[in-house]
């Protein structure tokens, strides 16, 4: 039996912005809850959870939907996007591979 996870607030006001975002986009192009899940390939269920920032609807998914409606994933559009994966890429490079956990040090003497 899984324990239910709870969310900071910050994640919270950030889905509830996010699925506040969904929302408006999709009445702005006068789509229905029922025409976009189509087209996302979802159902009308999970749009509504996403639309209501349900912080369990798969991030895939909720991307994939943002993609649909135009919403700039990240603040950036497509072409900006992939450069800022790259970048991303290039900057992990630059960090070690795996991390290890240190040994406290006890500076109290």
């Amino acid at each position: 039996m899984r324990r239910p996870h709870s969310f900071s607030r910050p994640t919270c006001q950030a889905l509830e912005l996010f699925g506040l975002e969904i929302a408006r986009a999709r009445r702005e192009r006068r789509w229905t809850a029922v025409e976009l899940a189509e087209r996302a390939g979802v159902s009308r269920t999970t749009l509504h959870k996403l639309e209501m920032g349900d912080p369990t609807v798969a991030i895939g998914t909720a991307f994939e939907v943002a993609t649909l409606l135009g919403i700039p994933l990240f603040g950036a559009d497509r072409a900006e996007l992939s450069d800022l994966v790259a970048r991303s890429r290039d900057r992990l490079t630059l960090l070690p591979a795996r991390v290890r956990q240190t040994a406290e040090v006890d500076n109290a003497f």
